[in-house]
């Protein structure tokens, strides 16, 4: 199995269909204070599988910090259907992880890492940017 596509997004929905549905897309967040917390993410990762890769599969996700600590982690299972896979062989999953009030410790590069059964796929990275004023404040 395989991760084709990986973002983070305001939000996003998949339609009867399976068609993934996908609003605001994003890769930083400016805050003027920290811990900041953000109201709302939503990581939306699309799976494909061969029709051999059919059944369940574990997928963990860790968000890490500038300096590589833990800061969430989350933990599920993806069931791929026999018989899934269309015209090309392959079938594919989108998921939609919404998070709600993430707290990020301070500004600096962050990263969404996706393990599928225990195997690093990819990693989605997020930059907090900080607004606060740098050096000294002009007196009027």
């Amino acid at each position: 199995m395989d991760i084709d596509l990986a973002l983070l997004a305001d939000a996003a929905t998949v339609d009867a269909s399976g068609k993934l549905n996908i609003l605001g897309i994003f890769d930083r967040i400016s805050a003027s204070r920290f811990p900041a917390q953000h109201p709302h993410v939503a990581l939306v990762l699309r799976f494909t599988a061969s029709a051999k890769e059919a059944g369940g599969h574990s997928v963990e996700i860790h968000l890490s910090d500038p300096e590589g600590k833990e800061v969430l982690r989350l933990s599920g299972e993806i069931s791929v259907a026999p018989g899934s896979g269309g015209a090309g062989g392959r079938a594919v999953v989108p998921q939609i992880i919404n998070m709600e009030r993430i707290v990020f410790p301070k500004p600096g590069r962050y990263a969404f890492d996706v393990s599928l059964d225990g195997e690093h796929k990819v990693s989605v990275p997020l930059f907090l940017h900080d607004t606060r004023p740098r050096g000294p404040v002009a007196q009027a």
